[in-house]
């Protein structure tokens, strides 16, 4: 089959979504000028840099109470700042909570039962019992192609790991089983892993 993006694809539902995957879910937590929080996640999310380390985030589509975005860009527009919560399987079901469209007022870390706590380098929340937290500070946005596509990017400030999901010196994600989208209404979560060290590298 080809299909060209332009076109009909013919199928019952998109599958552009489902080839490129698994993805990492960014949990951005923001708060716009007026103090007024929003969560929710993205699924057009990832690390960019490392030195110094960046993430990027990209928002597709626009909610009626916002100027031709989501609550989420629209409140870094204002501030400059996010914070990435990482997803653990336990959280999965609030995570998919705070997707829903709901108005700019609504709370949705509350509405999910989620306790917040402040960050550290940053005037923002984030999820107390995440995983891991990156706080980031804003460098640019980049508006794409097509209606209310923008991708934001953002450099990591200040990191927050889970004093349990450390073992042997390293971040261990085998011990939170991190939640990735796969298409459509998919998700995944990674329960084993495996190395293989580069050519020319020594195994850790």
């Amino acid at each position: 089959m080809f299909y060209r993006p332009q076109d009909d694809h013919g199928l019952p539902l998109n599958p552009f979504s489902a080839i490129v995957t698994p993805r990492p879910i960014g949990w951005l937590s923001t708060r716009g000028r007026d103090g007024t929080g929003n969560l929710a996640p993205y699924s057009f999310f990832n690390a960019v840099a490392h030195t110094p380390p960046q993430v990027m985030f990209a928002t597709t589509g626009k909610k009626h109470d916002r100027d031709g975005t989501k609550d989420t860009l629209a409140n870094v527009r204002e501030t400059g700042v996010f914070a990435v919560n990482v997803v653990e399987v336990a959280m999965c079901q609030a995570m998919n909570l705070t997707s829903g469209p709901w108005d700019k007022d609504v709370n949705e870390a509350e509405l999910a039962g989620l306790e917040l706590t402040e960050c550290s380098e940053i005037d923002c929340f984030r999820v107390a019992r995440a995983p891991a937290t990156l706080e980031c500070r804003l460098t640019q946005i980049v508006e794409l192609p097509g209606p209310s596509n923008f991708v934001s990017f953002g450099e990591v400030v200040g990191i927050h790991l889970r004093d349990d999901c450390i073992t042997g010196g390293r971040f261990d994600i085998t011990r939170f089983q991190p939640v990735a989208r796969m298409g459509y209404r998919d998700f995944a979560r990674i329960t084993e892993t495996f190395s293989m060290p580069r050519p020319g590298e020594q195994a850790e």
